[in-house]
């Protein structure tokens, strides 16, 4: 902890007074301007949330019992072994009647708000400076490396997960800083609500956690309070926890781990070429040490290294900056300041007046950046969305995928199984009730190497250029379906973008042993008259 920390005793009943409320509405501005640049640039939700849809739909099925078994994702359907908490809110509101698709658009929105809250207040803390908090969380707000996971479709759980884990990484830091109880209280029920949200976000608070011991308070009475929050939020976790094991036993926690780059993954990235936005944080955490702080730098440090996911590098790195930013800022000189504002905002009194006309000048410079920042990165964040090849919110459906899968559900029999070209092929069990034979979505609860194979296939096949090739790289995992679910024109395979040209549909047209059955301006599905499903 350096000079710069706040005093935090003041805030012990609640951590916000007056003084905070301009600083806190600056913080709110970017996140709303981000989530308003989405809604406007993506009619369909980014990327996709449609396992998450058919685990809702599971959900209301079974009585809001938790099912064992996800129907629809390969032939066997796959383990539900996610943390249930957000699968809980989805169901709800499916349950009062909200379309998936609408909820997968929407609700994601909401989290990115709300992270404001925790962002500020971190960065408000550790620096010791409210315009720092609201700098922080105007850099998460608009870097499009946090939004893209965040307010896309799988922020139903992702985004909501990312905002119980900063509040608790707060509530622990207000716990060391002060030995606040009510803070400890608060760390341990944010942890629990992570854990039942997103194991990779849980690994976060875990490792925050550490952090904040080893760098304020590294005594026995410093790990009694990390081992308080720990057992907490592992109390209210434990029900989930006991249920899955003794569903589905132990291994299918070590099955997931496995995938998506398992724990380290950042150290593997980090000994090849490291990327620009790798750099900034590093550089500013190299910074901070240099001035004998320890927190951030080895905050950022354990994020890069253990992450594969630059999320949460990026995340922290944010409140680095803004610690960087607030110390470079007391070195401008006064002359500099003055010549960037306008006259009228600069003191001419003397004495305690003239200090405090002095911070106002500095706050409005601070406020007007933060404007302009937040002005900035919309903007950014629109030229990247509106982009044909769009890299950081690809919509995985559009309308002509809805009528396609619209007619699915009603002219297909219910035993019929499918394989999808392309990243819509995510939605089509949700919303079709029918069985997806290829795909990796939640398979990796099941086995890491299987996952491996349905990834590989499902790759493979989306960029096929004919109908022998989707068949034989289905057949690599035993899928023979009954039908084929082929898009026309442009699409996405794991977010990045391809274009057909027509070529598969000719394919599958001259090929026999297929027929088409469906087509609209975007779809066209094919039936094997190989089976007797129809």
């Amino acid at each position: 902890m350096t000079a710069r920390t706040v005093a935090l005793d003041a805030f012990d009943t609640l951590p916000v007074d007056a003084r905070d409320r301009p600083w806190l509405a600056l913080a709110f501005l970017p996140a709303c301007v981000a989530v308003a640049v989405y809604l406007a640039t993506n009619p369909y939700p980014a990327y996709g949330a449609g396992l998450y849809a058919q685990i809702a739909a599971e959900i209301v099925a079974n009585g809001y019992h938790p099912p064992a078994t996800i129907p629809g994702y390969t032939a066997e359907g796959v383990p539900f072994a996610y943390p249930p908490l957000q699968f809980y809110v989805f169901a709800v509101l499916l349950d009062l009647g909200v379309d998936p698709v609408t909820v997968a658009r929407f609700l994601p929105s909401v989290a990115v708000v709300a992270l404001a809250v925790p962002a500020y207040l971190l960065g408000r803390d550790i620096t010791g400076s409210r315009p720092a908090g609201a700098a922080a969380a105007t850099l998460i707000a608009v870097n499009p490396q946090i939004l893209e996971w965040h307010v896309s479709a799988g922020g139903v759980v992702r985004a909501f997960a990312f905002l119980y884990a900063l509040a608790s990484v707060y509530a622990g830091y207000r716990a060391y800083a002060t030995g606040s109880r009510r803070a400890l209280v608060a760390g341990a029920v944010l942890f629990g609500l992570t854990a039942l949200s997103h194991p990779t976000y849980t690994l976060f608070v875990v490792a925050s956690y550490v952090v904040l011991w080893a760098t304020l308070d590294p005594s026995p009475a410093g790990v009694v309070r990390g081992l308080a929050v720990g057992l907490g939020g592992t109390a209210i976790a434990a029900p989930w926890l006991a249920w899955a094991v003794a569903t589905h036993g132990p291994a299918v926690f070590t099955a997931a781990a496995g995938t998506h780059g398992g724990v380290g993954g950042g150290a593997a990235l980090l000994a090849g070429e490291l990327s620009p936005f790798t750099l900034v944080p590093l550089a500013a955490a190299t910074y901070l040490l240099a001035r004998g702080d320890r927190l951030l730098p080895a905050w950022v440090v354990v994020s890069e290294l253990l992450f594969k996911q630059p999320r949460f590098a990026y995340a922290v790195g944010a409140v680095a900056l803004a610690a960087v930013a607030v110390d470079l800022a007391g070195r401008v000189p006064e002359r500099s300041i003055r010549r960037s504002l306008p006259s009228s905002l600069w003191p001419s009194t003397l004495g305690s007046a003239r200090e405090t006309d002095r911070r106002r000048a500095r706050a409005a410079l601070a406020a007007a950046l933060l404007v302009a920042t937040a002005a900035a990165g919309g903007a950014a964040l629109a030229a990247e969305m509106t982009l044909v090849s769009d890299p950081s919110t690809p919509e995985f459906l559009d309308g002509d995928d809805r009528e396609a899968m619209t007619w699915i559900a009603s002219e297909t029999p219910p035993d019929a199984t499918f394989v999808a070209v392309g990243d819509a092929a995510e939605w089509l069990p949700a919303l079709t009730d029918r069985t997806l034979l290829v795909g990796p979505w939640g398979v990796e609860w099941r086995d890491a190497g299987e996952y491996e194979r349905h990834l590989e296939a499902f790759e493979t096949l989306s960029t096929c250029h004919s109908a022998a090739c989707v068949e034989s790289t289905a057949a690599t995992v035993g899928a023979a379906p009954t039908h084929v679910y082929l898009p026309k024109g442009q699409y996405t395979v794991r977010g990045e973008s391809t274009v057909t040209f027509g070529t598969l549909d000719r394919s599958f047209a001259a090929a026999d042993g297929w027929t088409r059955v469906y087509e609209n301006d975007g779809v066209v599905v094919y039936r094997s008259v190989r089976t007797t499903a129809d």
